[in-house]
Order: C-alpha cells, then sequence, then structure tokens
C-alpha cells in the first residue's frame, strides 16, 4: 500500500512541527511549535513564546500566523494549511479563523496537553456555559456613542475588509 503523497507532506510537516516544539523547550520556551504552509512550500514557523517574552498570546500558532502574514505581505491565509504540534487552544483556533487557514492539522491532542500540565479543556467547557456563570465577569456596559467607531469605519470608502 502506497500513502499519497499529500499524506506524506503532511506527515513531514507535523513531524517539523513537532521536531521545532522539542527544540523550543531546550531553548526555555514551551513545547508547541507551528508552521504555516502554502502550496507545498512552509512559508513560517512559530514556537511558544509564552515565558521568555512574557506574552500570554505567544503561542507558537499565532507566531506562525505572524510570521506567515509579515512573511506575504497579507492579513489573509487563505491557500494555507496551519500545522502544529498540538491541538490548537481556543485562541489559537480563532486566530487560524480569522487567519482564514483554509485547514488546521495537529499531532497532539488537548487530552495529551493536560497530560503536561497544559490544560485548556476548561477554555472549551467554558465556552459552553453561559458568560453569568463564568468566574470571571464579561459583560457589556450601556454607553451611548457604543457604535462610533463602527460608523466611522463605515462611513471611510478606502477601508480594507476582512
Amino acid at each position: 500500500m502506497t500513502v499519497s503523497l499529500d499524506a506524506d507532506l503532511e506527515h513531514s510537516w507535523l513531524q517539523e512541527s513537532v521536531r521545532i516544539a522539542t527544540r523550543n523547550v531546550a531553548d526555555g520556551g514551551g513545547p508547541f511549535g507551528a508552521l504555516v504552509v502554502r502550496d507545498g512550500e512552509i512559508i513560517a514557523t512559530g514556537v511558544n513564546r509564552v515565558t521568555p517574552t512574557l506574552d500570554p498570546t505567544a503561542h507558537a500558532e499565532v507566531v506562525a500566523i505572524r510570521a506567515a502574514c509579515q512573511a506575504l505581505g497579507t492579513f489573509s491565509l487563505t491557500g494555507c494549511v496551519l500545522v502544529s504540534s498540538c491541538e490548537p487552544c481556543p485562541m489559537c483556533l480563532a486566530s487560524s479563523l480569522w487567519a482564514r487557514v483554509d485547514r488546521v492539522l495537529y499531532a497532539a491532542d488537548r487530552h495529551d496537553a493536560a497530560k503536561a500540565g497544559f490544560d485548556d479543556r476548561a477554555f472549551y467547557e467554558l465556552f459552553e456555559t453561559p458568560r453569568d456563570t463564568w468566574e470571571v465577569p464579561v459583560a457589556r456596559a450601556s454607553l451611548k456613542d457604543h457604535f462610533a467607531p463602527f460608523d466611522a469605519w463605515l462611513s471611510r470608502a478606502d477601508r480594507i475588509e476582512y
């Protein structure tokens, strides 16, 4: 039985994401790595830099998305695949959706991450509950001019839709 070229490529991308994640641990970062691939070519990579940069948003996937957007000169990664060493957390998954990637591919899952002390399952569960039950309050406050920024946006003929 032969494996398709696509499957071979995907396997190599996954292996690379795991390799850079493992190396990142030795470099003082977290055990996560990600790639952005377009037309079979790795456009950008990212590793978890949360603790070295003191940035809770510096997850590997977000770092890779940022680097790919810079490399390609666009905020849209349509036509790209996000490849990660681990299932993206809700923040990274939302980032990939905003980036408009065509597909997300990952190796380890959220349960594997939890075994290593990176348990984002609580976030997945939290998003399934009503906001008024959350430990951290998230609520709308009434403001007369709440739509003003959107009015300003909508009035610009030169706005770039995203």
